[in-house]
């Protein structure tokens, strides 16, 4: 396993200490790795989302960008 060495702003460190305090994580490289894993996994499916779009805009399906439907989404989302 790869040894790193990172610095943290005085509230993320305050945030990273209450989720080891709650015992939600052992330590926080256990932490950070988790939250490192919850993006890559939200990467691939934005990527996925991407691509799914792509392909509607090239069968003419629809007039909007891939960029106008992922903000439609969002603020559908959003609320």
């Amino acid at each position: 396993m790869a040894r790193q060495s990172i610095s943290f702003t005085q509230p993320n460190d305050e945030w990273l200490r209450s989720q080891i305090d709650n015992k939600e994580y052992s330590s926080k490289s256990e932490l950070v790795n988790d939250l490192i894993r919850q993006a890559r996994k939200q990467q691939r499916q934005i990527d996925w989302i991407s691509s799914k779009l792509e392909g509607a805009e090239t069968s003419g399906f629809t007039n909007d960008s891939k960029e106008q439907i992922l903000a439609q989404s969002k603020s559908l989302l959003n609320g």
